[in-house]
């Protein structure tokens, strides 16, 4: 568990007071089980988040007809990550799409994803989290009072900056990048030379704009969707780490509905994931080009092995805090 903070419980607070009137205004012969989902980035038609959210909610009124009111709180509406993740925990937040990373405020072992170079491709990276791993990640989560639904995707994440193309680690030498506020992804980026700056989402544009980093990670999808077109010049393709979405629930919310009710929960989820990384996977070659017409120059890195060999101590020593059974099983999927 997180330290609360005044902001962090004043905000608990009133997602509760909102749930409360809810309630109070509804018709209770008609009234239907508010679930709110939230997610940090932009509400648009291909923003992985957002997209991973709403196909939830259609699924959810394919198996329930009727028995949800879903509402949707994009763009840090009720909070960063760890905030919502804070609130599902005291049962104050219904839902959320969250980023994999900030799970790992709550759960350490989520840290997995973010190993530098760890899954192959898409793929590979469905093989692994919808097998033996995924289910122990979530068997992990579920003991700090969140439920994990499944895995949604961002893809892979890319360097952006507005210095240099980078094509070897020699390029990205004391490059300062946001990354986010995670010792693994700080590790990771120092390990291949990089400067790396931890910064929350929430002020990641402002700080490329201003001049304060030279650039960030990030996937595809979510340069386009939030605009970074317009304060960045060159993307380079490192698939350097694959940007896992948990969709995730909250213990006390799960627990109230019926048996029945949590197996078709389940269901609804595991089908919007399914829909949604096929349509980020549609949508990435397209919004490729879109980012390139944007103004973008755009390059592959055809020797990733070198920057992994610089990435690979990394491993080593997340193993005490991820746990090495878990990078070995993860490790051994082929």
């Amino acid at each position: 568990m997180f330290k609360t903070s005044l902001k962090t419980t004043l905000r608990i607070a009133a997602f509760a007071l909102i749930g409360a009137a809810g309630l109070a205004l509804a018709n209770p012969a008609a009234a239907k089980t508010t679930l709110r989902i939230g997610w940090t980035t932009a509400d648009s038609e291909v923003d992985p988040y957002a997209i991973a959210a709403r196909y939830f909610a259609e699924e959810l009124e394919k198996e329930l007809p009727g028995k949800f009111d879903v509402r949707f709180f994009p763009n840090h509406q009720l909070g960063n990550d760890t905030e919502m993740l804070q609130a599902m925990q005291f049962g104050t937040l219904e839902a959320g799409v969250i980023t994999g990373t900030l799970v790992a405020t709550v759960e350490p072992s989520f840290q997995l994803n973010d190993l530098p170079f760890l899954y192959r491709d898409n793929a590979h990276a469905h093989r692994v989290l919808d097998g033996e791993v995924g289910q122990a990640l979530f068997a992990n989560l579920a003991k700090k009072k969140v439920i994990g639904l499944g895995f949604a995707e961002a893809g892979f994440r890319h360097v952006i900056n507005n210095v240099r193309p980078i094509h070897t680690p020699d390029d990205i030498a004391r490059m300062r990048l946001r990354v986010q506020p995670s010792d693994l992804f700080l590790a990771s980026f120092r390990a291949i030379g990089a400067n790396p700056v931890p910064l929350a989402w929430s002020d990641a544009f402002t700080a490329v704009q201003q001049g304060t980093v030279d650039g960030l990670e990030i996937p595809l999808a979510v340069i386009y969707a939030n605009k970074y077109p317009e304060v960045t010049k060159y993307l380079s393709l490192t698939n350097h780490s694959y940007n896992a979405l948990p969709l995730l629930l909250s213990e006390r919310f799960y627990s109230r509905l019926s048996a029945d009710e949590q197996a078709k929960v389940r269901k609804a989820a595991a089908n919007a994931i399914k829909r949604q990384r096929e349509t980020v996977a549609a949508n990435e070659a397209d919004i490729l080009e879109k980012i390139k017409a944007a103004g973008m120059q755009v390059n592959a890195v055809e020797n990733l092995a070198a920057f992994r060999e610089k990435a690979m101590p990394v491993y080593e020593r997340a193993r005490g805090t991820i746990g090495s059974d878990l990078i070995d099983k993860a490790l051994s999927v082929e």
